[in-house]
């Protein structure tokens, strides 16, 4: 099924990003959009580690997407499509034309924990709901996005954007954010309860397990664990 694997939803959006310069500013909307989103590398994590369920994301401006196509709109396939029919039956060498984007897109793609339901609608409303004004700040540089004003609205807009998701990496093993970070967390702690204690008499390593076990408290999923979007150990 196209955008789901598993219970992971890959989601592609490309919104069109105003031609022009900012009103007031000798800046494009493209470069302040470009701008905004490299000084996210700036802060302490990414506004998206606030979104639930967000397995990896990446934003990025699409500046231009050069083609060639044959006078009518088709790609050329051989060479020989370069010579298309005229009336005396032979072939006139025809050169491809030149395209060009209209505007510059913001894309954004996200994998992410959808569930059973397939659908990322739950997904968009807990990003809006998380970071809208992180979203306005980048968004309403790209025309259609003065009609978004709550989370109905914003989810509207980006599945008008989306794109089908035909093949993408799922960096998870298919369960809950919340689950992954337990586990991640676990592995981290266990790998330094190994190193820290070897060679000890059995009776004392016991001991000291109970202690380990005791203190990351594996039944619990919400805590101790890793924070979302952490990486650092």
């Amino acid at each position: 099924m196209a955008n789901v694997f598993g219970n992971a939803y890959g989601l592609t959006v490309l919104s069109p990003i105003r031609n022009g310069l900012v009103a007031g500013r000798e800046i494009s909307h493209a470069d302040l959009v470009r701008d905004l989103l490299q000084s996210w590398n700036q802060e302490f994590n990414s506004p998206m580690a606030l979104v639930p369920e967000t397995y990896l994301c990446r934003f990025f401006v699409l500046d231009d997407v050069v083609t060639e196509s044959l006078p009518g709109g088709s790609a050329p396939d051989t060479w020989s499509d370069y010579l298309p029919v005229v009336p005396d039956g032979l072939r006139r060498s025809v050169m491809p034309v030149e395209e060009h984007l209209q505007s510059a897109y913001l894309v954004f793609t996200t994998n992410f924990y959808c569930g059973p339901s397939g659908e990322p609608d739950a997904y968009l409303r807990g990003m809006w709901e998380a970071i809208n004004q992180r979203i306005r700040e980048v968004w309403q540089h790209c025309y259609g996005f003065e009609r978004v004003q709550d989370a109905r609205s914003f989810t509207d807009y980006i599945r008008q954007c989306q794109l089908k998701t035909s093949l993408f990496f799922v960096g998870s093993n298919d369960l809950p954010l919340a689950e992954q970070l337990k586990a991640l967390y676990l592995k981290q702690e266990f790998a330094r309860f190994a190193t820290a204690h070897q060679g000890l008499p059995a009776a004392e390593l016991r001991a000291r397990y109970r202690e380990f076990m005791h203190r990351v408290q594996a039944e619990h999923v919400q805590s101790p664990t890793w924070a979302p979007g952490q990486y650092r150990l």
